[in-house]
């Protein structure tokens, strides 16, 4: 039987739901909209389904190589991100010395730090040593986020026992072994969580790619999109075809992963 207290709170969360889909409504029903509709109403469902906005929204993007320019940047940063912050987590982990701790805490406290604060220093070496590319780009994401996912590792490393490592060393395996045969499989949730936060932020990323990427035909598609909607800002219906084409990747990677998010964000923040 439902609780009588909690009907107010469940209106509440349809009310939320509603006010938080509202932006996806209006996106998707005007990107199938011609020119002329979009402004008689933004509200109203289109007249007639076509696909032609999709269409041409895809040619004028040249979406298929931009999203090979996003796909090989995102995959490539997350998988570096993932093995260096893995391995660097149960290295400050396993190890008893105060040292450990003080690095630790360093990478806690580089969340804090804006990125605003050091774009500028940062852009201005990497320029220096040439590394104003893919190459330099992925470096950055792996600086950038290394910090939050060395957290989430620490964390989930802290609650796996040590006895594990000893029974592995009397068995004869070295420290290299003991992480990826035996720690690293157990790490498998807040792994993926690791890479779904990580995909997310990379893939939405425009402020680092535009700042880096200054080679055309590399652009990822945040920084495409938005020389599109300098292109198209009077005609919404490609424009919104366009963004529509652009978030859908990650709101698909998202709703297949999202238990094994609040799983590892869980396992990484409260044990």
């Amino acid at each position: 039987m439902r609780k009588p207290y909690l009907i107010p709170l469940e209106i509440l969360g349809i009310l939320l739901a509603l006010l938080w889909l509202s932006p996806f409504y209006l996106m998707i029903v005007n990107s199938l909209k011609s020119k002329r509709e979009i402004f008689e109403d933004t509200l109203k469902p289109p007249s007639s389904l076509t696909f032609d906005n999709y269409v041409q929204a895809f040619t004028e993007l040249d979406f298929l190589k931009t999203f090979a320019n996003s796909i090989f940047i995102t995959v490539m940063s997350v998988v570096i991100i993932i093995v260096f912050s893995a391995m660097a987590a149960y290295a400050l982990s396993r190890s008893k010395s105060k040292l450990s701790s003080v690095i630790f805490y360093l990478f806690v406290a580089a969340m804090l730090i804006p990125f605003q604060s050091v774009m500028i220093p940062l852009i201005t070496i990497f320029g220096k040593i040439e590394m104003l590319n893919r190459t330099g780009l992925i470096f950055m994401y792996l600086g950038f986020g290394a910090s939050l996912s060395i957290f989430l590792y620490h964390g989930a490393l802290n609650s796996i026992p040590r006895s594990l490592d000893e029974a592995a060393t009397i068995d004869g395996a070295n420290r290299f072994q003991i992480f990826w045969h035996i720690i690293f499989p157990i790490l498998k949730p807040i792994t993926v969580t690791v890479g779904i936060l990580n995909t997310i932020w990379i893939w939405n990323d425009y402020l680092l790619p535009s700042l880096v990427i200054n080679q055309q035909g590399m652009e990822t598609i945040p920084l495409k999109m938005f020389f599109f909607f300098g292109e198209y800002t009077k005609q919404w219906h490609l424009a919104l075809a366009g963004l529509t084409l652009a978030i859908i990747p990650i709101i698909i990677l998202y709703f297949f992963a999202q238990r094994e998010i609040i799983k590892g964000v869980s396992e990484g923040a409260v044990k």
